[in-house]
């Protein structure tokens, strides 16, 4: 046999290995048989392949079921204990650092506090090598990778480079400065489309292939699904929906520019267009340094009476105005099956506000692409973007084969 057709018998060996590993991962436990009916390939090649798998010890045996007048039929599951794996939120409010096993079960989480609560990078890169030292050591499998979601575009060069105009970030090699401190494989990407993609495979998203997914926090980002992989853009900035221009020469923006809609919902411009109503009903507005805290305290003064629940009730409702005049957008331009709310932000307003918000959609969107998506919230939580960046490495696993 020639170089190139040994070649090709490994590629196609290493792609039917990659196939039936992802039909475990998602599906298993499955039978060998199964795997034949699902994956289309011979009953030779599946025995083959799951041999290289058992041996490599990415799959066990998971106990038999009854076949219908033949033998048991063993049932195969990919060892979720074989790795772990870390994911990273680098959020603007602090870090979280969690780690997994290989499908996805926490074992272990950890928040590093910023010094001076600042994205500067002088902080960042000590606060993460701390987190990846302290859940290294309680690590009892081999650490596949760390899966990090930044705010902001990411480009590799071949090292990934994050551009986060809104936190002062331009070009910053933060997998360079890591690299200083870690010998684990790293993966960075978006935050909006680590949660993303955490949604897609365990929770709001499963069931869909085209999705926009609203990351809201300190500002707004989203993640657009096309055909169950990302839409990235030319230059990997597809997304920024955060910075659509909702306000011509509107409130100033983090970015600089005017009237972006991050200008209004972001946490950050809730809680300031807040204290600029309290100021303007003459009332007396606590400051609360932790943005969380805030935004809670605005939720919870919404509930009372007199005029700082009226000033904190007309600041809502503008934000779920805004909100969802940037959905109907999104439904009409990108026509999508359906719009996941996410983010701590998202999270925390969107009980209270969602129905306001569908409503808003439904008036400002073309009928029938609106009829046709539905606006959920998601499934995973606070920790979906830290969940989401550690897909990244079982990802790579998954395309792999091994």
């Amino acid at each position: 046999m020639t170089d190139e057709g040994r070649r090709n018998v490994r590629d196609l060996r290493r792609a039917n290995r990659a196939r039936l590993l992802r039909r475990l991962y998602f599906h298993g436990p499955l039978s060998r048989q199964d795997l034949i009916a699902a994956t289309g390939l011979s009953s030779a090649s599946v025995s083959n392949v799951v041999a290289d798998l058992l041996d490599a010890g990415l799959v066990v045996e998971a106990g038999a079921v009854e076949s219908d007048g033949g033998r048991p039929r063993i049932l195969l599951r990919v060892d979720t204990s074989c790795f772990e794996v870390i994911g990273i939120d680098v959020g603007e409010t602090g870090i979280r650092l969690e780690r997994f096993d290989l499908g996805l079960n926490e074992l272990e989480a950890l928040d590093v506090p910023l010094r001076g609560g600042s994205l500067d990078p002088e902080a960042v890169i000590p606060a993460i090598a701390t987190g990846l030292d302290e859940l290294g050591a309680g690590a009892e499998a081999p650490v596949l990778g760390v899966g990090i979601g930044v705010p902001g575009i990411v480009q590799h060069q071949p090292l990934a480079v994050v551009h986060g105009q809104t936190v002062g970030w331009d070009a910053f090699p933060l997998e360079e400065l890591l690299r200083e401190h870690t010998t684990l494989p790293l993966f960075v990407d978006n935050g909006a489309t680590t949660m993303a993609q955490a949604e897609m495979w365990f929770g709001a998203g499963r069931d869909v292939d085209s999705a926009v997914f609203l990351l809201l926090g300190s500002g707004a980002g989203a993640s657009v699904i096309a055909d169950g992989a990302p839409f990235r853009g030319s230059t990997t900035s597809a997304g920024e929906w955060g910075h659509i221009n909702v306000q011509y020469q509107g409130r100033r923006c983090r970015c600089g520019a005017r009237g972006c809609l991050e200008a209004y919902v972001g946490a950050e411009a809730i809680i300031a267009r807040y204290a600029e109503a309290a100021a303007a009903a003459g009332v007396a507005d606590d400051v609360v340094a932790d943005e969380e805290e805030a935004l809670r305290g605005i939720l919870a003064t919404a509930d009372q009476a007199g005029a700082a629940g009226e000033a904190a009730r007309s600041v809502l409702d503008e934000t779920a105005v805004r909100i969802g005049i940037g959905i109907a957008n999104v439904v009409n331009f990108l026509n999508p099956q359906r719009v996941i709310i996410g983010g701590w932000a998202g999270l925390a307003l969107a009980p209270s506000l969602l129905p306001q918000i569908r409503e808003v959609v439904r008036e400002h969107a073309l009928r029938l692409p609106y009829a046709l998506t539905s606006i959920d919230l998601g499934a995973l939580g606070a920790d979906a973007v830290a969940r989401g960046a550690a897909t990244l490495p079982v990802a790579r696993l998954l395309e792999a084969g091994s």
